[in-house]
């Protein structure tokens, strides 16, 4: 029987799951390649026959998705498979259209075929957009569930940029770990918190291979979403968390609309700094698409260990990298803190910016005044030093959920923005999971 040529566009991550899921050792299928956006420097590998299974001995090359109608024609393509995240329902039909007419069918594949059935509970932290505020919603919930006895392993959404073959399944405990997996700082910034509090987190490529791994140390499992894409595991709670600085994103980007119709719980998380018109915006959209959801409203109040180094001075805002450029914001915590400290000015670090960073702000020209925290490997976080030191300014304001001053030296006063999540209101989540624990002990 011919076996139908697949090509699976994405950006290192839910395209391997799916793959690994749905096409990994099935003979109806013939994958011919992977197509890679969003993330700098993934394609030009392969996915390796290690991981690709026993009908691909060769591995499975990934291309620049720029090369997809090439692609298309060059092997005759009979489907191609959407599978990356935070777009635009415009952008995942014009996609779609591009496809259709280089003569390929168009597909995304759903939940039932690609979430994976753990033997232990599982809350899984999902969001409407990139910035949302799901890191601090998981490890509000990984505290709860750890205060409450619970023995608890978070499992973060995929972030394989390196060697796949050792990305297969990963496991921090401490911060060592990570420099054993020579993370960048993207990995960095979602691992690091989870394990300053004292949770396991587990990563990787193979996703069923890390579950049934972390089941075995894991009286509840937090699925740690990214971007806005949604659980790899089947949730037996779901916690969604919207935006209302991006007011209507929750019904029109990909795929978090389907977050929000899936929510058991919703989190309106930054109500302290967003307008009450545009929380009860989020509000009505929630209530007219999913009334039955619990909603939340939560801050992200900000801290910073000295003032001084932001009252009154021209800064450097340098803003969480995601969030900016496929996120789209177009502010973070930096630039909350330059506003509630008392900056003179935030400087536009356009005019210093070098190499990888350039094409950053090149690729994403609406970033604007700010500087993204890139870190795609050594040579880009040499580039956001190199930046930052060179920018004229008299400090800088580090909005990145770890602290950068680790891994680059910065020749100026810098100070770090801190934030956590708080509900304002009641029910809150130590509520919702208590009885979401007495429901499944039930």
């Amino acid at each position: 029987m011919k076996r139908i040529k697949v090509i699976i566009m994405g950006a290192a991550g839910r395209d391997f799951h799916n793959f690994n899921t749905v096409y990994r050792d099935n003979e109806l299928y013939d994958v011919i390649a992977f197509t890679a956006t969003q993330i700098p420097n993934i394609e030009g590998r392969k996915y390796p026959a290690e991981l690709a299974g026993k009908l691909y001995p060769t591995g499975i090359p990934i291309h620049p998705e720029s090369e997809l109608n090439f692609l298309i024609q060059k092997h005759e393509i009979d489907e191609v498979v959407f599978a990356y995240s935070d777009v635009s329902f415009n952008y995942v039909m014009m996609k779609a259209s591009e496809v259709m007419a280089a003569g390929a069918d168009f597909k995304v594949l759903g939940s039932n075929p690609t979430m994976l059935k753990s033997t232990v509970p599982v809350v899984a932290v999902v969001a409407v957009r990139t910035g949302a505020g799901k890191s601090q919603t998981s490890r509000k919930v990984c505290k709860i569930l750890r205060d409450m006895g619970k023995r608890v392993v978070a499992i973060r959404h995929p972030m394989p940029y390196g060697d796949l073959v050792k990305q297969k399944v990963q496991r921090y405990k401490t911060l060592d770990d990570l420099v054993k997996f020579e993370c960048t700082v993207e990995e960095m910034e979602e691992y690091e918190p989870h394990i300053v509090n004292g949770t396991i987190i587990y990563a990787g490529v193979d996703y069923e291979a890390i579950l049934r791994q972390a089941e075995q140390e894991a009286d509840v499992i937090v699925w740690d979403g990214g971007n806005n894409d949604m659980s790899f595991y089947k949730p037996d709670l779901t916690i969604t968390v919207a935006d209302p600085h991006r007011p209507g994103h929750e019904m029109t980007y990909f795929p978090g609309t389907s977050n929000i119709l899936a929510a058991d719980v919703v989190v309106i998380n930054k109500v302290e700094s967003a307008t009450r018109e545009n929380i009860d915006i989020v509000r009505k959209n929630i209530r007219t698409v999913n009334p039955d959801a619990i909603v939340i409203e939560a801050a992200s109040p900000i801290s910073v260990d000295d003032e001084s180094v932001i009252r009154g001075k021209r800064v450097l805002v340098v803003e969480d990298g995601p969030t900016l450029t496929h996120g789209e914001m177009a502010y973070g915590a930096g630039v909350i803190a330059a506003r509630k400290y008392g900056a003179s000015q935030v400087i536009d670090p356009r005019p210093w910016v070098v190499n990888s960073i350039a094409e950053t702000f090149a690729k994403y020209p609406n970033i604007g005044t700010l500087l993204p925290a890139m870190g795609y490997g050594g040579k880009q976080v040499k580039d956001l030093e190199t930046t930052i030191n060179k920018v004229d300014c008299d400090s800088v304001i580090i909005g990145t959920p770890i602290d950068l001053r680790r891994i680059i030296k910065i020749n100026k006063p810098s100070v770090r923005v801190r934030y956590e999540l708080d509900e304002i209101a009641k029910p809150d989540l130590t509520e919702i999971l208590t009885n979401f624990c007495k429901k499944m002990k039930g």
